[in-house]
């Protein structure tokens, strides 16, 4: 077993667009880093954390990080092992990006390479909703699956939990525009109304089957034409200020879709 490792794990975009809590993929930057080290001292230990401006607790318990580390340890029997770690947030918090996302998975990432790779990276992902479950009141799976497996995935269920990896045009790109808007997720998911319309059910997942439909046949314009959300965007965009006047620049740029990352 090795002593310590530093991990990188990526930024996401969660939802994308219509696939609320069931769609999302990575991206190469920005990303959070651990740095992780074995100790002789029983228990985890924060002892740095850089780039929060003073906003993450060090507090072992109070942490999506070493929380979801816990969670592992427990399950690999091994609940008082020493470790200590570093968080390196390399992207802003609240920003839509899956910034505590990012950090779980360097995390649990990091403690699983301490192991030698005990779990596959999407048995890891149970451990990751535990941390998305502390820092927002739900254990969403649609940042944490994408920074462990990587690429677009889709979340089919979540009891129990089916994660399929999709594949997409290898020369589709995302610009990722940030409005310096702080959206907490807990604060976003409380403003969704919990009953909806069936005609609006029934627009958003012929939306979603579209989206991923376009995703196998490399359909750019079948893609774009899916990429509308008539239950959370609404609610949400009023969040981001001149988030309609965005809309219409991108798209008249020559974007086939824009919509809103994760909480904002």
């Amino acid at each position: 077993m090795r002593n310590s490792i530093k991990v990188f794990a990526p930024a996401t975009v969660a939802n994308v667009v219509c696939g609320y809590d069931v769609l999302g993929f990575a991206v190469n930057s920005p990303g959070d880093e651990v740095v992780m080290r074995l100790t002789e001292t029983k228990g985890i230990i924060i002892s740095k954390i850089t780039g929060d401006g003073g906003k993450l607790p060090l507090s072992p318990e109070k942490n999506t990080v070493s929380a979801s580390v816990q969670h592992y340890l427990n399950h690999i029997g091994k609940p008082d092992f020493g470790l200590d770690i570093e968080l390196h947030k390399k992207m802003p918090i609240g920003s839509g990006l899956g910034s505590s996302s990012a950090s779980t998975v360097a995390g649990l990432f990091a403690v699983n390479s301490l192991f030698d790779n005990l779990l596959t990276n999407q048995e890891l992902v149970p451990f990751a909703m535990k941390g998305e479950e502390l820092a927002c009141g739900y254990g969403h799976a649609d940042n944490v699956a994408p920074a462990l497996m990587g690429g677009f995935v889709l979340i089919r269920s979540y009891e129990p939990l089916d994660i399929i990896s999709l594949p997409h045009p290898e020369d589709m790109h995302a610009a990722i525009v940030y409005p310096e808007v702080d959206v907490p997720t807990k604060d976003a998911r409380q403003m969704i109304r919990s009953k909806v319309l069936l005609k609006d059910a029934v627009t958003q997942w012929g939306n979603v089957a579209g989206l991923v439909s376009g995703l196998f046949m490399k359909d750019y314009d079948l893609i774009g034409r899916s990429m509308t959300d008539v239950l959370v965007e609404p609610t949400r965009a009023i969040l981001i200020p001149d988030f309609y006047v965005l809309r219409q620049l991108a798209l008249g740029a020559g974007a086939i879709g824009f919509g809103i990352s994760g909480s904002g």
